[in-house]
């Protein structure tokens, strides 16, 4: 089973990564704010993650990791 890990302090929530996933099954957290004030991405389905790699690579800040 794969899955992200998403470096909250260095996501600056630009959507990138959700709007990649094919799965979507990546979302802005409504309820987290890291330090620098922006809803981190999260992971909403670990089970249905296939581990693309999409996110990731999208990710301008490389704040995901992807675990297979």
């Amino acid at each position: 089973m794969a899955k992200i890990t998403v470096n909250e302090n260095l996501c600056k929530g630009c959507e990138l990564c959700v709007k990649a996933c094919p799965r979507g099954i990546i979302a802005l957290s409504p309820d987290r704010i890291n330090a620098k004030g922006y809803h981190p991405a999260e992971l909403t389905d670990e089970a249905k993650c296939t581990g693309c790699c999409s996110c990731a690579i999208m990710c301008p800040d490389t704040a995901i990791t992807v675990e297979r």
